[in-house]
This record gives structure tokens, C-alpha cells and sequence, in this order.
């Protein structure tokens, strides 16, 4: 049942990502039009605007970048044989994420009131407007870190009962 939610959670976030990465174009069109046609004034609100859903395209990649295993990790040792050793491997990373994903959702609390506290120069918008996708993300690579780690010890240990 969570599985499946955390599914549809990631699938409404892929649709978000891809309505972001069109919104993106609008205000990085209309900064390449104002300084190489003339076309149109220059928009400073632009770039900020630019920056903000940047911003979020990152953050939003990088959860579901977790939820499909497709983060950056290193592999330091050739991959195990072994369901038990390949189980160590793949633990390590979702450890590492889960261990981050505290660290951002911790200190980016305190990350996201300190933006609560300023506002961008243009737009004049509440910088907690990007500075709150911190702590989101790393709660939500907490979660489903958490979630895929316990999908692969379930995966192991009911491959073992079935070769008893």
C-alpha cells in the first residue's frame, strides 16, 4: 500500500517537473529575446523567476532520482555475487542518502526560516520560496530511501526463507 502511494506520489512529481521545465523556457526566452533581439524590454524579474524554478527542477530531479535509483554513488568495490553482500552494497548507498536526507531536513529547517527572513531583489518574493525545498527533499530522500532499503532487506529475506 505505501509502495503504491509513494508511486503515484513520484508519478504526480514527474508531471510536476515536467510542467516546471516548460515553465522555465517562458523567462529564459524572454532573457535571450531582450538581450540579443531588442525585441522585447529586459525583464530583470526573469532570471530570478529563472533561478526559482531551477531551483525546484533540482530538487524534485534529485527525489526522484532516489525513488528510481538512478543517484550518483560510487562503487568502490565490484558489485557482489552474493544476495547478502549485494544487499551490504545497495544498503550503504540508501544509508548514505537517508544519512544526508536527515542532515537536509534538520539544518534546512533552520535554512528555510533564515530565507523566511529575506526577500529576493526583483521580485521581492519570500526567499523561503526556494530555501523550503531543503528540507522538503531531504525528508522526502529520508522517506523513500527508507522505503526502497526496506524493499531490498524484504527482497533478501524472503529469497532466504524460500532456499530453506
Amino acid at each position: 500500500m505505501l509502495g503504491r502511494n509513494l508511486h503515484l506520489f513520484c508519478s504526480g512529481l514527474r508531471v510536476l517537473l515536467g510542467v516546471m521545465m516548460g515553465a522555465l523556457a517562458i523567462p529564459v526566452a524572454m532573457q535571450v529575446l531582450s538581450r540579443y533581439t531588442g525585441i522585447i524590454p529586459t525583464f530583470l524579474w526573469t532570471e530570478e523567476l529563472a533561478t526559482f524554478l531551477f531551483i525546484w527542477i533540482v530538487m524534485i530531479g534529485s527525489v526522484l532520482a532516489v525513488w528510481d535509483g538512478t543517484h550518483f554513488d560510487v562503487r568502490i568495490t565490484p558489485d557482489a555475487r552474493s544476495p547478502a553482500l549485494r544487499l551490504l552494497q545497495t544498503g550503504i548507498v540508501h544509508l548514505a542518502i537517508m544519512t544526508f536526507g536527515a542532515l537536509f531536513l534538520i539544518y534546512g529547517i533552520e535554512y528555510a526560516e533564515f530565507g523566511g527572513r529575506q526577500r529576493s531583489v526583483m521580485m521581492r518574493a519570500n526567499l523561503m520560496i526556494t530555501h523550503i525545498s531543503v528540507p522538503i527533499a531531504g525528508g522526502l530522500w529520508l522517506l523513500l530511501a527508507g522505503y526502497r532499503l526496506s524493499e531490498d532487506v524484504m527482497k533478501f529475506l524472503n529469497r532466504e526463507s524460500t532456499h530453506s
